[in-house]
């Protein structure tokens, strides 16, 4: 989807660029607040004191496991079907366990990607959001749906104090918005304040979404141009 999203905005906004910056989703929250991007793909719960945030999808959780374990025979197992296993809870895990399957590993790996390598070693077994299991393929490993397990929720989130204009138009293509569509967008000035503000020439346009860090970029927005003298009548 983000790749789709990036096309579309290619498209419609090509003299803005859009950057997409994969972050772990720990970070991603901080980035945002810090400026370091202007709008992300974030797992929830997020702080909405904060952030803004439109609920997307939610993910199928899966389990990772050597090609020759059992439960690759079946196409979906259960939390139950993995008590005889040590299951691996990395220290960046982002599933919401009440309580955690399997038997638990002497110690917590660092990262996801810390895990898989156990679990390519045939120490444990992970249980990750569906996309992960993805991210970290390799062809000795492979992945079976948990049907079960806690899921994850993605959504599109922005710090409430920055939604930009860019980001609003963004916003509009993640949900489909065609490119005549209004919704979301902010009225255009009238005709007076953009004179006026041609006058002084001092107004900051808004940072760009995707264009970096967030910061502003100074210069001023166009006039509404000269008015004409008046014509003496004849």
């Amino acid at each position: 989807m983000p790749d789709k999203w990036v096309r579309i905005w290619n498209e419609r906004v090509p003299e803005v660029p859009l950057t997409l910056l994969p972050v772990p989703a720990a970070d991603a929250c901080p980035l945002l607040a810090d400026g370091g991007a202007d709008a992300g793909l974030v797992r929830l719960p997020v702080d909405r004191t904060v952030f803004s945030a439109i609920p997307l999808y939610t993910e199928t959780t899966a389990v990772v496991v050597p090609r020759d374990h059992l439960v690759t025979a079946a196409d979906e197992v259960s939390v139950g079907d993995l008590a005889d296993d040590i299951v691996l809870h990395p220290l960046d895990d982002v599933l919401d366990w009440e309580r955690l399957p399997g038997r638990p590993a002497l110690e917590r790996p660092a990262t996801t990607a810390d895990a898989v390598e156990l679990v390519a070693a045939g120490i444990g077994v992970l249980v990750v959001p569906l996309s992960l299991a993805r991210l970290h393929h390799r062809k000795d490993l492979t992945h079976r749906p948990v049907e079960d397990a806690p899921e994850s929720r993605v959504a599109l989130a922005w710090p409430e104090a920055a939604t930009t204009d860019q980001v609003e138009d963004f916003i509009g293509i993640v949900r489909g918005r065609t490119v005549n569509s209004t919704r979301g967008r902010r009225p255009a000035p009238s005709e007076p304040e953009r004179t006026r503000t041609g006058a002084a020439g001092a107004k900051q346009r808004k940072p760009a979404a995707g264009k970096g860090r967030g910061r502003d970029s100074g210069g001023a927005s166009k006039s509404g141009g000269r008015r004409g003298r008046p014509r003496r009548r004849s």
